[in-house]
């Protein structure tokens, strides 16, 4: 018996559909080609710290960090029934067709399953990147061994692991540091990915608060040659930016090291008009140094990763990235679209075939310019995109053979129309122009413009693609040659005022942790980490994003900014605690680097986690020196550490000390105070010093560990925190 395990429900009956004579079972269906079952998500899940040990149950600083010996894995209790279903069919099976999703978590989810239950018989895997007919059944006739993907899912199992560790341990131990300073109902749900993200807005926006405009200035020349006038921009030397203190020189120029900031910009008023009255001023003769043509050749867009689609919707249409993710698959199960969770921008030469085919449906759906575009494309031209050296378990989100029909929102509409023009821009010729440089110098001075002349508008001519244009360039410049004179017109000073930094949207903060190495701090780090593919994967951005926002350590604007992303005063606590290892990308950009190299092939889930345990290990201990200001509420007068927090015990309202276990300072409650003057005054008599500063009660107290942490159980793996009275 042949036994697809599919990823989901709806993958399963797409396959069952075009294996032929589906009958319906309980958990399966039975083909003409094979019994196709499936998972639903993770059916199995990590186990939480308290199964490696009951003493987990507790939080307690001192039995951290915890790091399992052996991994272990449990049923998940909500999937329990699927799975019993799925392990049975394993053990009937003869050979079993692997049918997750194609990338590194589908292949674990299924992997995983097979791992668990034991699992010797034969293992095909089957790369479903489309769920139309054709798809299904070209990948079906093309099954690749399931030891092939083997790197693939120790890069998932090692993603996995790292999590886990970060998540439990360091949750704990920044959660712990603040509950001992008075924050009594905090959670620090710290993530190896999740908290560094947060981390860029919360820097950003305090850019954005300290930020203080400045005016500068430029200066724009008109030249007069003898073929025409044309327009050039001033840009100031090296030597007369460095230039050291002093005022005037012989020729009347006026110098100054505070002329120019940091980027290079005139942010000196006086200095900018003085040079405007030299440039005005006899003699006005210059001469062309440099002038060059080059002819360029610009390619057409990339058809669209999942990130660069959830950018892409959230300019044009404002989308998060969670709506853009919800409706690529959503169109994918449709078969409209192929597979959603790509990070990969190319394309097989295998589905190039399929391109006249595909294009004849783009031009009866759709808007016009999707249209127009369809219809003007030339079926026979392969662009870049087409490059199986780029291609590994997935390629680009495409149109599929199947043409759109009804049945979709007008969310699904635009995200089609967005996948099906970046499909469609593929069958164009270049663009391509021929840029001018033209550099004049005068009275010592440089002066810049650019030009450029269309050759060939190629893919340009139906698709809009933005394109900013700088201050030095112009569309016409008259035939010139190195060594003309031009004589000075007249010059224009124009002033400008920096702008603060633009806060982060759901969809630019997508584009943040994907092109990580422009936040990392560390120079070297950031030019390694230029050309990988940043934190987080394709499915995970949205959904870390989208949690950030749920656990309320984001927040959306109000008003006319409503799509701007502001951190809240949480996650300013936070990112406060933290030492720069946690909140900065440089360290988690490069395990996501390590991760990729492992799937294919380089590295080893071992060596991968002992950098992990070593990293937990010591942000572990920093922990006991995080920067947490103390909780409002009255000060401990023993310790001078925690704030005295009332309690229920059972004898009870009391009020105890909240660096409970290292300081056991409690009192009576009297009228809602923390009772210092009473009778009773207790300590733990085993000062932090060493000294004991109290004298020992009278009689023995019934006060609990429990009665300060109401047991500390720990609720799920998605809800792991001190549970209180």
């Amino acid at each position: 018996m042949r036994l697809y395990i599919a990823e989901k429900p709806s993958m399963a009956r797409e396959i069952a559909n075009v294996l032929k004579n589906p009958q319906k079972g309980y958990g399966y269906i039975k083909t003409s080609g094979g019994i196709v079952t499936w998972l639903v998500g993770h059916v199995l899940k990590q186990v939480d710290p308290v199964g490696y040990d009951e003493k987990y149950r507790y939080w307690r600083a001192e039995d951290l960090p915890i790091i399992p010996k052996k991994w272990k894995l449990e049923v998940n209790p909500n999937t329990a029934e699927q799975f019993n279903i799925v392990k049975n069919l394993i053990q009937r099976a003869d050979e079993i067709i692997h049918a997750g999703d194609p990338d590194r978590e589908g292949q674990l989810l299924v992997d995983e399953v097979l791992d668990f239950v034991g699992n010797k018989k034969p293992v095909k895997r089957i790369l479903l990147n489309a769920l139309d007919e054709t798809s299904i059944l070209r990948a079906n006739s093309d099954l690749r061994d399931n030891k092939d993907f083997f790197n693939l899912k120790q890069s998932a199992l090692a993603r996995s692991r790292a999590d886990w560790l970060i998540g439990m341990n360091l949750s704990r131990a920044y959660t712990l540091a603040a509950q001992r300073l008075g924050h009594r109902d905090i959670l620090f749900p710290i993530g190896r990915v999740k908290t560094p993200t947060l981390a860029l807005v919360v820097r950003r926006e305090r850019e954005i608060e300290n930020f203080k405009p400045v005016d500068y200035f430029s200066i724009r020349a008109q030249f007069q040659h003898e073929n025409g006038i044309f327009v050039a921009q001033w840009k100031p030397s090296e030597s007369l930016m460095n230039q050291p203190n002093k005022t005037f020189d012989k020729d009347g120029k006026l110098l100054s090291p505070t002329a120019f900031d940091s980027e290079g910009r005139l942010i000196n008023k006086k200095v900018a008009e003085d040079f405007k009255k030299i440039f005005s001023a006899a003699p006005l003769e210059g001469k062309i140094s440099s002038y060059k043509t080059t002819e360029k050749k610009e390619s057409q867009p990339l058809p669209f990763s999942l990130s660069s689609l959830q950018i892409a919707a959230g300019k044009a249409f404002g989308y998060t990235p969670q709506q853009v993710l919800d409706a690529a698959q959503s169109l994918y199960e449709k078969k409209f679209t192929s597979y959603p969770r790509s990070d990969c921008e190319y394309l097989p030469t295998t589905q190039f075939k399929d391109a006249e085919k595909i294009l004849s449906h783009l031009q009866k759906v759709g808007e016009e310019n999707l249209q127009k575009l369809s219809s003007h494309a030339d079926a026979k031209i392969k662009s870049r995109a087409w490059n199986d050296k780029k291609i590994s378990a997935h390629h680009a989100i495409i149109p599929t053979l199947k043409p759109m029909t009804g049945g979709v929102t007008d969310i699904e509409k635009n995200i089609y129309n967005l996948i099906a023009k970046n499909y469609a821009v593929q069958f164009y010729p270049l663009h391509v122009f021929d840029e001018t440089t033209v550099a004049v110098k005068y009275k010592d001075e440089t002066f810049t413009a650019r030009g450029k002349v269309v050759k060939q508008i190629g893919w340009r001519e139906f698709y809009i693609a933005s394109k900013t244009k700088s201050e030095d360039e112009i569309e016409i410049l008259p035939q010139m040659s190195k060594g003309d004179k031009v004589i000075h017109q007249n010059s224009e000073l124009k002033k400008s005022t920096t702008k603060p930094p633009v806060r982060f949207t759901a969809s630019s903060l997508v584009q943040g942790m994907k092109d990580i190495h422009k936040y990392v701090k560390n120079p070297e780090s950031k030019k390694q980490l230029k050309d990988v593919y940043g934190i987080g994967t394709e499915a995970t951005r949205a959904t870390i994003i989208d949690d950030l926002i749920k656990r309320g350590f984001l927040k959306f604007m109000t008003g006319k900014n409503k799509k701007n992303l502001q951190p809240t005063d949480k996650a300013y606590m936070l990112v406060d605690a933290l030492p720069d290892e946690m909140t900065y990308p440089d360290a988690t950009a490069i395990w996501e680097d390590k991760l990729h190299s492992m799937s294919e092939g380089d590295g080893t889930l071992e060596d991968f986690l002992a950098g992990q345990i070593k990293f937990t290990t010591e942000l572990v201990a920093k922990a006991e020196s995080a920067k947490i200001k103390k909780a409002d509420g009255v000060p401990c007068p023993r310790c001078k550490v925690g704030v005295m927090i009332k309690r229920s015990g059972k004898n009870g309202d009391f009020w105890g000390c909240s660096n409970f276990p290292r300081c056991r300072m409690s009192c009576d409650d009297k009228g809602g105070k923390p009772d210092f003057e009473g009778k009773k005054k207790f300590g733990n008599f085993d000062d932090i010093d060493g000294k004991k500063n109290f004298s020992a009660p009278k009689k023995k107290l019934s006060f609990t560990p429990e009665d300060f942490f109401g047991g500390g159980k720990i609720i799920s793996s998605k809800n792991f925190y001190p549970r209180s009275k």
